[in-house]
């Protein structure tokens, strides 16, 4: 669209001025007496065409009969439980940070039935502060099970850190916000062998970071967009679509990864050298990540995820798990960091490999004329006498 969003604008005045006169021919005066009156419609035209000819409408434009007292519309409220949501008590009880930006610290129970946890206390944090709030500025404990969604929409500034494990979707649309989870104090079995959070986990998510001692399910982090995540094995389908951001598996992954991604980088632990086979390697390459020195002496800087060179970030990354999670594996792996480091293997995009390229060739051809630019200007300056 080459137009102004006033164009737009205007667009949409004369579209509602049209449906008016439209209306008024009709005898309507609002739009909920047009609700279910299929009658009024006027198909001869449509079906007229050659490539409609002999469509048959009746059945789904059929009128039941009906005494003229019952509504053809939605007259009655639903009940949603909203105003049983946790989110309402959480809101409460961050409103020293929502009103004056202090922090906040607390601990919270929460069920498989608490959906959406922390998406209404994100909503009210950027409808009062847009950008959002420092890191770490609001941190709730929780301890049970998360229901689905837990997280969506998680804003900057606030952390859940949750002992237990999670439902479908965890960190859906992940907008800033810091998600860990780590298995019940109680839990005695291998956390690279057990699953702590469900089916497609941080969806869309665009910022922000997840930290998992566990295995997620399939289509983990499936269209990520930007945010950064740790996670100790995957289910079926993991990094689909993925377009931008960070992941890191400390385990085994279930096959089809990496199915449609174009952008964001993620790291392996391939541990049994088997997950070449278990990869879609149709949009992607596979690579070695190379020790720091290795990579700043033989790898152009173009084409560094994040500007940070692949053991560095990795390294970091790992660490971080270790210390919002308290993970084993995590910690084993940085025990014996040069023997570990050798078993990742890079998965790297062919689209965001180019990207990148064009990007940096870009800004150094931009940072060439500004300094001509500069030159030029300089040469031109006349000294005041």
């Amino acid at each position: 669209f080459q137009g102004r969003p006033e164009h737009v604008v205007n667009f949409f005045f004369f579209v509602a001025e049209e449906a008016r006169q439209i209306m008024a021919q009709l005898g309507i005066r609002t739009f909920n007496e047009l609700i279910g009156r299929a009658d009024l419609l006027d198909t001869k035209k449509g079906i007229e065409h050659w490539k409609a000819r002999g469509l048959d409408f009746s059945r789904i434009f059929h009128l039941p009969t009906a005494p003229a007292e019952v509504p053809r519309r939605q007259v009655e409220e639903q009940d949603h439980g909203l105003a049983k949501a946790l989110d309402l008590k959480l809101i409460e009880k961050c409103k020293p940070a929502l009103e004056k930006g202090e922090k906040v610290q607390f601990m919270e129970e929460v069920r498989n039935g608490n959906r959406t946890v922390g998406a209404m206390l994100s909503g009210e944090l950027i409808r009062r502060r847009p950008e959002g709030l420092p890191d770490h500025t609001i941190f709730i404990q929780m301890e049970g099970t998360g229901g689905q969604s837990f997280g969506a929409f998680l804003a900057k500034g606030i952390t859940l850190y949750l002992i237990g494990d999670a439902n479908d979707y965890t960190g859906k649309g992940l907008s800033g916000g810091r998600i860990a989870i780590r298995p019940s104090i109680d839990f005695r079995g291998d956390a690279t062998k057990n699953i702590v959070v469900g089916n497609t986990v941080l969806y869309g998510a665009t910022s922000g970071e997840a930290f998992l001692r566990g295995v997620a399910g399939e289509r983990f982090a499936v269209r990520l967009s930007g945010a950064t995540a740790v996670v100790e094995g995957t289910g079926d389908h993991g990094c689909e679509y993925m377009t931008g951001g960070t992941v890191v598996v400390l385990g085994k992954t279930g096959r089809n990864f990496a199915a449609g991604m174009s952008g964001g980088i993620a790291y392996v632990y391939d541990e049994d050298g088997q997950f070449g086979k278990r990869c879609n390697t149709s949009m992607v390459t596979l690579e070695k990540v190379l020790p720091r020195a290795e990579q700043e002496a033989g790898v152009d800087r173009a084409i560094w995820h994040k500007d940070m060179s692949d053991e560095v970030l990795l390294k970091k990354l790992i660490e971080d798990q270790h210390k919002w999670t308290g993970s084993l594996r995590a910690r084993d792996i940085l025990d014996h960091w040069a023997e570990a480091r050798a078993k990742f293997v890079k998965v790297f995009p062919n689209e965001y490999r180019r990207a990148l390229g064009e990007l940096h060739a870009a800004k150094e051809a931009g940072d060439t004329i500004a300094k001509a630019k500069a030159a030029d200007k300089k040469s031109k300056t006349v000294p005041a006498k």
